[in-house]
């Protein structure tokens, strides 16, 4: 029963959920980031250095990928996968441009959060109020130094 009510508490905490949901709006927007690329991004990079598309970049690794391709010249990359092992530079590229790009936008967000809380600390800090008790022993304290 014990490790029911320490899990309980675990999961509750505030950094869990926090966690949890930093995992799921990353993964979300993994995803816009990675149709950025692919239908933004790499469309008109390919328009310049092929019509084949710059995932479809790829080195056969063995005779039969490159008689396959010899055959069939504007093969796609899982085309080829099928036929035997490849070299896929081209999709390799294109993840590493989803990284670089993940990788800014988040740079980005940790800088203005910092900036946000740089902002919140130079703030002055007004203290707080004196409690009822500390205005009435003020008052007794003064009462006593008048006479």
């Amino acid at each position: 029963m014990g490790f029911v009510k320490e899990f309980k508490e675990f999961a509750i905490k505030g950094n869990v959920i926090d966690l949890a949901v930093g995992v799921i709006i990353g993964g979300a927007f993994g995803k816009i980031v990675t149709s950025l690329v692919n239908d933004l991004i790499m469309p008109p990079i390919s328009l310049l250095i092929g019509d084949k598309g710059f995932t479809n970049f790829y080195v056969p690794l063995n005779d039969k990928v490159r008689a396959f391709v010899a055959t069939n010249p504007n093969a796609s990359l899982e085309d080829a996968k099928k036929a035997g092992p490849v070299f896929a530079w081209g999709n390799f590229a294109t993840e590493v441009i989803n990284f670089f790009i993940l990788a800014f936008i988040i740079f980005l967000m940790v800088k203005a959060i910092n900036r946000m809380k740089r902002k919140e600390e130079a703030a002055p800090s007004v203290p707080p109020a004196p409690s009822k008790e500390q205005v009435l022993l003020t008052e007794i304290r003064d009462l006593l130094k008048a006479k």
